[in-house]
């Protein structure tokens, strides 16, 4: 199980004495200890994009959802039908506010006719739990944080299926399983769900099993990975990698004040499929005239724009960088941010750099596919 720190500084992932080990360097993120790196970030991220990288993940929040009206009781509390997702499928979904902002995005897994898994953001951990909790009245089902009883790891990257095939899970054939499905697993007698899921942009899969059992887990994936060059990697690679990708991030891209339609998320809405649910009446009535909306930009050189670098139409600041970073994978300058709708519609715009403008193309997202 994951234990609370004992000096009151709160979780610990049940691989912090493994990473410790390894020499990784620690940051607190969302009130957990985890690796931002090893070594090198470059390295770490050129690893998944070639061969293959491990990540912890246990500070992610697991929320299980049970009961005969656990799928009903989510199409309300969510905005995504979660009632038609098949057993062992995946859904990306959002959890939004009254008002339509969005409190979190999710992944949603059901395990069962009346189960599911919500893997929540860290830093949203307790506003998903409360948010959810507050929504269930008057429907037969439960909400149970299992969080700091789960230990999660993914394998990224061109070779993740060789390793996770070679490191003794019981299971069904793991190649045929397509994106956002699932499989359950055992590992040395303990049960996985097994997932071809990822915030990379690369093919890959993220394990969830009881925290005690997550270093035997990692030390199999290590071993299996030696033949394959796998890089074990921290919390910078993942997010030059997400970036590449043009995966949003909560924070960054994802706030209480966004609306999803504003960042390309109106989607991920069932408007047309399913009745009522939180947040339904404002994402119909949609963003305030003017909102700021979601935009990729490239640039040339090697000056990277960071988040919140004012971007200028000309000599007038439209928005603001929320993600930006020297691509790895593309050698130069990306970045993503918000801009008033008509500089969406722009072709070069401008970010101050440190008081220096630096002209930046309008990119479509995402600015790195994987090869299929």
């Amino acid at each position: 199980m994951t234990a609370t720190d004992a000096s009151g500084g709160g979780p610990r992932s049940p691989l912090l004495a493994t990473h410790e080990a390894a020499g990784a360097q620690l940051i607190d993120f969302a009130g957990w200890q985890m690796p931002v790196r090893y070594g090198s970030d470059l390295a770490e991220h050129q690893a998944v994009r070639e061969r293959a990288g491990l990540f912890d993940l246990s500070h992610m929040a697991e929320l299980r959802v049970s009961g005969p009206d656990a799928a009903a009781f989510l199409d309300h509390a969510l905005a995504g039908r979660i009632s038609a997702v098949e057993p062992w499928q995946a859904k990306y979904s959002l959890l939004l506010a009254e008002h339509g902002g969005i409190v979190d995005d999710l992944i949603v897994y059901r395990t069962g006719e009346a189960e599911f898994l919500v893997v929540a953001n860290a830093s949203n951990r307790h506003a998903a739990l409360e948010a959810l909790t507050a929504r269930i009245a008057g429907f037969d089902a439960t909400v149970v944080d299992e969080t700091e009883q789960t230990g999660l790891v993914a394998v990224q990257g061109p070779a993740a299926l060789a390793i996770v095939g070679a490191i003794g899970l019981e299971s069904e054939p793991l190649e045929p399983l397509r994106y956002y499905r699932a499989l359950p697993g055992v590992f040395e007698g303990e049960d996985v769900l097994i997932a071809r899921t990822g915030y990379t942009g690369e093919d890959g899969f993220e394990l969830y099993i009881a925290a005690h059992a997550a270093e035997d887990l990692w030390r199999a994936i290590v071993l299996a990975g030696e033949a394959h060059g796998l890089a074990l990697c921290g919390l910078a690679a993942r997010d030059t990698l997400r970036l590449e990708a043009g995966m949003p991030l909560y924070g960054n891209e994802l706030s209480l004040d966004v609306l999803p339609a504003q960042v390309g998320l109106g989607r991920v809405v069932a408007l047309k499929t399913k009745g009522d649910f939180v947040g339904r009446a404002a994402v119909e009535e949609g963003p305030a005239e003017g909102a700021p909306v979601l935009i990729g930009l490239t640039a040339d050189g090697r000056r990277a724009p960071r988040s919140g670098y004012p971007v200028l139409d000309g000599d007038r600041v439209v928005g603001a960088v929320t993600s930006g970073a020297l691509s790895p994978t593309l050698g130069h300058p990306i970045a993503m941010a918000m801009v008033e709708p008509g500089s969406a519609d722009s072709t070069t715009l401008s970010v101050d750099v440190r008081g220096t403008q630096l002209p930046a193309a309008v990119t479509p997202l995402p600015f790195y596919k994987r090869e299929a």
